[in-house]
């Protein structure tokens, strides 16, 4: 009974982004991906988990997009099939281990490999909100693709503030603006922390730039330990 509901909640969720994706208007603003096309450079989105599904409005097909292996994944599945994007299924952790993440992390390089973007909430799957994890870094430095920033920040919105990630919704018929950072690039012999944290903080900067209200206080965060591979 448990999967019967899981599967309608996860079609039903994927109707009403479809529904919001046919209504709500999107503009761009200062769009990289003409120059990194006509370049050949293969890029990375970077998104919020906030702004998953204000992004969405906009998906490009052919994108790939890190699903976890938790229920969380399975209820998004339908609704990234719906728009275009390819899930590649992995977690984090794996028994207390960062398998199931770098294995999906490998589905993602053969991906960008093959000259296609890819798509990853960067701060999830359990937060900290606004903590990039090395996912995103880690997939940039094996590939060589830019990593793009971006806020998607809608004019009408509903926000699930007792969620970790104040999850924003569009409200239908609204406009979305989705604000590009500067590419990031990966620079040779930068470790990987160094990596990620030039993301993160493009990525902060982007949101207080244009979504101040949201944007949370800058917080002090130890690096993350080892080489795991959070994504």
């Amino acid at each position: 009974m448990k999967v019967i509901l899981n599967w309608i909640v996860a079609h039903l969720a994927a109707l009403a982004v479809l529904l919001l994706r046919l209504t709500c208007k999107v503009r761009l603003h200062d769009d990289p991906r003409p120059a990194l096309r006509a370049d050949g450079v293969p890029y990375v989105y970077s998104v919020l988990h906030a702004h998953q599904v204000a992004a969405a409005m906009g998906s490009e097909p052919g994108t790939a997009a890190m699903v976890s292996q938790s229920l969380d994944g399975q209820l998004i599945v339908p609704t990234l099939q719906v728009m275009g994007v390819t899930p590649i299924r992995g977690s984090n952790r794996t028994r207390g281990q960062a398998k199931g993440g770098r294995e999906a992390l490998e589905g993602l390089i053969e991906h960008v490999a093959g000259g296609k973007p890819a798509y990853l909430a960067v701060d999830g799957p359990r937060g900290p909100r606004n903590r990039v994890h090395k996912g995103v870094a880690a997939l940039s430095q094996k590939t060589g693709a830019a990593v793009i920033n971006l806020v998607a920040v809608p004019q009408r919105r509903w926000i699930l503030a007792k969620t970790w990630d104040r999850l924003q919704i569009p409200k239908p018929f609204c406009r979305v603006d989705g604000y590009f950072a500067e590419p990031v690039y990966p620079i040779v012999g930068e470790s990987l922390e160094e990596y990620r944290r030039r993301i993160e903080a493009s990525l902060n900067a982007l949101e207080l730039l244009h979504d101040p209200v949201e944007a949370p206080e800058p917080v002090a965060l130890p690096e993350v330990a080892g080489d795991e591979v959070a994504a």
